[in-house]
């Protein structure tokens, strides 16, 4: 059937119909761009009941374990890697794109090792996640924030599995490109969700809330 060539993966050698791989990369990248757009609408919705339940009296701000500052680089750090992975993911010959790709997920892993030992020092200080409302709060905006991370490190070994088996082909590099992407709006939710636990205070929120 002469639909039979258009049911293949475009890109896997290189060839393919090049109208065919422009409407899979336009899928590709809507389907990122509402992700990212839904996840935005869910983080800003629980920014906004965070600032508002604080404004309460019974709030009891909780101090911010210094691991989520070094947490903080190594997402920054991962996020250079996948940005560098998606610039030689472009070039006729990408040498050194794996290496890229695997500095990427260890900082991942880093990441998401490091929010453990935050949380584990947290429990060990008898900070638990039903001790006060701030308790409940942090757990919640960095564990969602953290399931993400594991959903963008799942993605980033598909990524992998692309690239050794189909090197330079076009959904290797539309992959790759999407991954960096997608850790890059990673890196933004947790810098605003970081700058949010840092410096809003109870009284920035009642004046925001029309609290007096």
């Amino acid at each position: 059937m002469k639909s039979a060539p258009l049911l293949r993966a475009a890109g896997d050698t290189g060839g393919g119909p090049s109208g065919y791989r422009s409407i899979a990369e336009l899928a590709a990248k809507t389907g990122l761009w509402v992700l990212t757009a839904v996840l935005s609408v869910l983080f800003t919705l629980l920014l906004f009941a965070y600032v508002i339940r604080m404004s309460e009296g019974d709030w009891r701000s909780l101090a911010v374990p210094w691991q989520l500052w070094m947490n903080t680089g190594v997402l920054i750090l991962g996020s250079i890697a996948l940005q560098h992975a998606a610039t030689i993911a472009r070039r006729p010959r990408p040498d050194g794109l794996n290496a890229s790709l695997l500095i990427g997920g260890v900082c991942g892993l880093a990441f998401l090792a490091g929010q453990l030992w935050a949380w584990e020092r947290l429990n060990a200080l008898n900070h638990t996640i039903a001790a006060n409302p701030a308790n409940s709060f942090f757990y919640l905006l960095t564990g969602l924030h953290g399931v993400h991370v594991i959903g963008g490190l799942v993605a980033l070994a598909w990524g992998v599995t692309l690239v050794r088996r189909y090197p330079g082909a076009l959904r290797s590099r539309l992959c790759v490109a999407l991954c960096a992407r997608y850790w890059h709006f990673l890196l933004a939710v947790w810098l605003v969700l970081f700058g949010a636990l840092l410096w809003i205070t109870p009284e920035i929120a009642r004046n925001l809330c029309g609290v007096s």
